[in-house]
């Protein structure tokens, strides 16, 4: 947030000049409202999904394993995984299910590939087969990448929901570019809707605009690590800024998030605050909630269970940087910060659980150790 004179501030613009309630503090969260339990071990875990009606959820490693992990039970490894770059923020990234996958097995994956050009993400789907003596993926098909490919191991994004409409939505991080999030050509640093195999509804924004133009819902994104529905189906995404400046965004349709144009933080080394805040009339749509300093946040889940029935409807976001799970208070279209509650390591994932749990994975980084926590009432 930018300063403003205090000569100002004793102005009859002083009113103006408060903090903003995006960028105050959130509420002090010291005591924890949960008992956390270990529960795993992994290697650079990334992303879950829990797999109804079984003991099983599926664990991403940024390496290049996917893991069938069992409740009280083993983990083993799943065969038939696409090779991925590993490097930099690089590597298997997001795992989602079909809606309809008791039917029909569909897993889909997001990871970095090598390819002309450098380095870029892409989205595989995959049959699972739990009965197998061997769990595998089969029919592994490619069904999106980021175009173009470019050099740089950073800023991939690559996180995916499924929406109540049954497209798929898939974040594209701008690859530490900058302008390709304002490219309408490229991909990167947009979020895209597909159907469920990879092909463009009709009523995207930019159909008939050309193949990678018509795949874009939203652009202006730098580096979108989260992305969940709400209960009402409105979409939100989270993104970590520059120097500060993360955000909690309401996703719309055909809209212009503002990177690089606009940011509530600075470019890294930077001076003097170099990129103008957002503000009213700019053109663009400004976060709903930011942090600065940031919180340099992971996934994002907006919790929909009856375990914590207080925070039914708000949004979960792991804080990577600031070691910490953040809990928004979301009312309709608006955002408000909760809680911050100091997790003593880098929170990459959280997940909700089949019993309203709330589930979350350290990123084994700074003093974290890849662990898998599940999050219950203090009694």
């Amino acid at each position: 947030m930018k300063k403003i004179p205090l000569l100002l501030c004793a102005s009859f613009l002083a009113a103006a000049c408060q903090p903003s309630v995006s960028d105050a503090a959130p509420p002090s969260s010291g005591d924890k409202p949960f008992e956390t339990t270990v529960v795993a071990d992994f290697d650079e875990p990334w992303a879950m999904t829990f797999i109804p009606g079984t003991p099983y959820a599926l664990v991403t490693e940024k390496k290049g394993k996917l893991k069938l992990w069992e409740n009280e039970g083993a983990v083993v490894d799943v065969e038939g995984v696409p090779t991925v770059a590993y490097g930099g923020q690089g590597g298997l990234g997001d795992v989602i299910l079909h809606p309809d996958f008791a039917n029909n097995g569909y897993v889909y994956l997001s990871y970095a590939e090598a390819g002309e050009g450098g380095f870029g993400a892409a989205v595989a789907r995959g049959k699972l087969d739990l009965k197998a003596s061997k769990p595998a993926l089969t029919d592994v098909q490619v069904i999106w990448r980021q175009e173009p490919k470019v050099s740089g191991q950073g800023h991939y994004g690559h996180r995916m929901a499924f929406g109540p409409d049954g497209m798929l939505y898939i974040s594209s991080g701008e690859r530490q570019k900058f302008q390709p999030a304002q490219d309408l050509n490229q991909n990167l640093g947009k979020i895209v809707r597909l159907t469920d195999g990879g092909m463009v509804p009709s009523d995207n924004p930019f159909y008939d605009q050309g193949r990678v133009k018509s795949q874009i819902w939203s652009y202006g994104h730098r580096n979108p690590l989260g992305i969940a529905f709400d209960a009402q189906g409105r979409l939100w995404n989270q993104e970590m800024g520059p120097e500060g400046g993360d955000e909690l965004n309401l996703v719309k349709k055909a809209a212009n998030y503002g990177y690089p144009k606009v940011s509530n933080g600075r470019n890294y080394g930077a001076a003097t605050d170099d990129l103008p805040d957002h503000a009213p009339g700019d053109g663009f749509e400004a976060p709903k909630v930011f942090w600065n300093p940031a919180i340099s946040p992971g996934g994002l889940m907006i919790y929909s269970g009856d375990l914590f029935k207080d925070w039914k409807g708000s949004a979960f976001i792991g804080g990577l940087g600031a070691k910490a799970l953040v809990r928004v208070k979301l009312d309709g279209e608006s955002a408000t910060k909760a809680d911050q509650w100091d997790m003593g390591a880098r929170i990459r994932e959280v997940e909700q659980g089949p019993d309203g749990a709330i589930w979350v994975l350290e990123d084994q980084r700074a003093g974290s150790e890849g662990r898998l926590l599940k999050l219950t009432p203090k009694k």
